[in-house]
C-alpha cells in the first residue's frame, strides 16, 4: 500500500504524502504489532456494541467479525503483510479489514479513536503480563519452599554487612525470598485491580455523541467498569507505571538472590554448586565454572529499572490529553515484561538444580564468633545481667578468643570465669551452633521447628488454589 493509500485513513485534508523520515519516526508497527490479539478482541467487542446500540446493522457486524477472524488467521500463519507506512497495528487491521469486507470495515471506527483503542489494548496486555509474572513467581516460590523444607535445619552463617552475624538455617534464609516474592505478587495484584477500567468509548478525548454502551464493551473485554473520565482514559499510563514499578522491585529481589548465588558458588564460600545447565566455562581457563545465568539475572534488573525510568520521563511533561509521545510507552513495557519473565524462569531453574554443601555452610558458621549474642542473651536471661553489661562481658570473651585463635566454644571454663565468674558450665552449652539456632523460636525466627511451620503456612498462603493469581500474596 502506498503512503497516499495509507493517508486515506486519517489525512483527508492533506495533499502530500509523509516524508520518508516522517514515516520512520512515526511508525510504531515494529513494536505495537504485539498488540494484535488485543486490538482484534477490542474491535470485536466494539462492533458487537455498535450493533446492539443500532449504530451498525447485524449484517455489517457479521461481515466485520468474519473479516477480523480472517485477519487473525493471517497473522497467526505469518501471511499478514506489515508495512511501515501504516504506522501502527490499529491502522494495519483497519486497512486490511476494509480490503476484505469493504464498506462495513470503514464503519468500524465509528465512536472510537486510536487514542482509546491503544489505551484499551495496552491495558489488556498489561493485565495478562501481570498474570504471567504472577504464575512465574508462584512457581519460583514453590521451588524455594521445597528447598527450604529440605534444608529447614541446615545451619549456615547469617550475615549483616556481609560479615558473619548469627547462625541461621538455609531454609530460613530461603524463606526470606519467599516472602519478598509474595509481596511482589501482591503488587501485581494491586496493579490489576487498579487497571480494571476500560478506556474504550472515550474516543479522542471528549467521549462521543453516538448512543454507545461503554459498560457493554467493558464487560466484554473483562473489565469491571468503564473509565470515569474520557480525558484521563486516553492520556494517562499510570497502569503501565504500576506494572513497571512492580516489575522493577521484583527484579531487584531477583538480583539480590542472584548475587548470593554468585557469592555462594565461589570456592571461597563453597555453599552451592550451580548446575551445568546454568553455568558456563572459560575459553582460556579450563577449570572455570562460571555462574553466568545468575550474573545475567543480576544485570538484567538494571534493564527493568531503566524501563520504569524511561516511561516516567516520557510522561512527566505531557499536557492533557493525548500526545504522540505516548507511542513510546509500549517498548518499555514489553521489554520489562520479557526481561522479568525470563529472569523469573531462569531463577526458578537455578534454585531447583543447584547442589548444596551443608558441611561447608556449617564450617563457615563456626567462624566469626557468631554465637556471641547467644552468650549475652544467656547472661540476661539466666543471671539477670543488664543487656549492655552483658554485651561488654561477651565483648571481652570475644577478644580473648581472638587472642587465643580459637572459637568461643573452644575456650575453657576457667578462661570464661576469668572474664566473669558468672560464666559457668551452663554458659558453654549455649555456644554450640545447634543450641543457638534452636533457641530462636520467636515468631518468624530461624529455629528449625519455626522454619517448618513457616513453610507449611506459606504453602497454604501462596500455593493453594485460592492463593493463585496473587490472592494469597497480600
Amino acid at each position: 500500500m502506498t503512503g497516499r493509500k495509507a493517508r486515506e485513513l486519517w489525512g483527508g485534508h492533506f495533499d502530500a504524502d509523509p516524508a520518508p523520515l516522517m514515516t520512520r519516526i512515526n511508525a510504531s508497527i515494529d513494536v505495537d504489532r504485539r498488540l494484535w490479539r488485543e486490538d482484534l478482541e477490542g474491535s470485536r467487542a466494539h462492533a458487537r456494541m455498535l450493533a446492539a446500540c443500532g449504530i451498525l446493522s447485524e449484517e455489517e457486524v457479521k461481515a466485520i467479525l468474519a473479516g477480523l477472524d480472517t485477519i487473525a488467521r493471517e497473522i497467526e500463519e505469518g501471511r499478514f503483510k506489515f508495512r511501515p507506512e501504516l504506522e501502527d497495528i490499529h491502522l494495519h487491521i483497519e486497512a486490511r479489514l476494509i480490503e476484505l469486507v469493504g464498506e462495513p470495515g470503514r464503519k468500524l471506527h465509528t465512536a472510537r479513536s486510536r487514542n482509546d483503542q491503544v489505551a484499551t489494548d495496552l491495558r489488556m496486555w498489561v493485565r495478562e503480563a501481570c498474570l504471567r509474572a504472577d504464575r512465574l513467581l508462584r512457581e519460583l516460590q514453590r521451588v524455594l519452599l521445597d528447598r527450604a523444607e529440605e534444608h529447614h535445619a541446615t545451619i549456615m552463617p547469617g550475615f549483616t554487612h556481609l560479615q558473619a552475624a548469627q547462625p541461621v538455617t538455609f531454609g530460613h534464609h530461603l524463606m526470606a525470598y519467599v516472602e519478598m516474592f509474595g509481596r511482589d505478587r501482591s503488587r501485581l495484584a494491586d496493579t490489576r485491580a487498579r487497571l480494571d477500567e476500560c478506556p474504550l468509548g472515550a474516543c479522542a478525548l471528549a467521549g462521543t455523541g453516538f448512543p454507545i454502551d461503554r459498560r457493554m464493551t467493558a464487560r466484554a473485554l473483562g473489565f469491571a467498569r468503564p473509565m470515569r473520565n474520557s480525558i484521563d482514559a486516553v492520556s494517562d499510563r499510570d497502569f503501565a507505571l504500576d506494572y513497571l514499578a512492580s516489575a522493577a522491585i521484583c527484579a531487584v529481589h531477583l538480583s539480590r538472590l542472584a548475587e548470593e548465588l554468585v557469592l555462594w558458588s565461589t570456592p571461597q564460600f563453597g555453599f552451592v554448586r550451580m548446575s551445568e545447565a546454568f553455568s558456563s566455562g572459560s575459553s582460556i581457563m579450563p577449570q572455570k565454572r562460571n555462574p553466568d545465568a545468575a550474573e545475567l539475572v543480576r544485570a538484567k534488573s538494571g534493564r527493568v529499572m531503566a524501563d520504569l525510568e524511561r516511561l516516567l520521563v516520557v510522561l512527566k511533561g505531557l499536557p492533557l490529553a493525548y500526545s504522540k509521545d505516548l507511542q513510546e510507552d509500549k517498548e518499555a513495557v514489553f521489554d520489562a515484561a520479557d526481561t522479568l519473565e525470563l529472569a523469573l524462569a531462569v531463577t526458578r531453574e537455578m534454585i531447583k538444580g543447584m547442589q548444596l554443601f551443608p558441611e561447608r555452610m556449617r564450617a563457615a558458621a563456626r567462624c566469626g564468633y557468631i554465637t556471641a549474642t547467644d552468650l549475652a542473651d544467656w547472661l540476661v536471661r539466666e543471671k539477670k545481667v543488664a543487656f549492655r553489661e552483658a554485651h561488654g562481658i561477651v565483648g571481652r570473651v570475644v577478644r580473648l578468643a581472638e587472642e587465643r585463635g580459637v572459637e568461643l566454644d573452644q575456650l575453657t571454663l576457667e578462661e570464661l570465669k576469668k572474664v566473669d565468674p558468672r560464666l559457668d558450665a551452663a554458659a558453654r552449652e549455649v555456644l554450640t551452633l545447634e543450641r543457638a539456632v534452636a533457641s530462636r523460636r520467636s515468631e518468624g525466627g530461624t529455629a528449625p521447628e519455626r522454619v517448618r511451620e513457616a513453610v507449611f503456612e506459606a504453602r497454604r498462603r501462596y500455593l493453594e488454589e485460592e492463593g493463585a493469581a496473587g490472592e494469597g500474596a497480600a
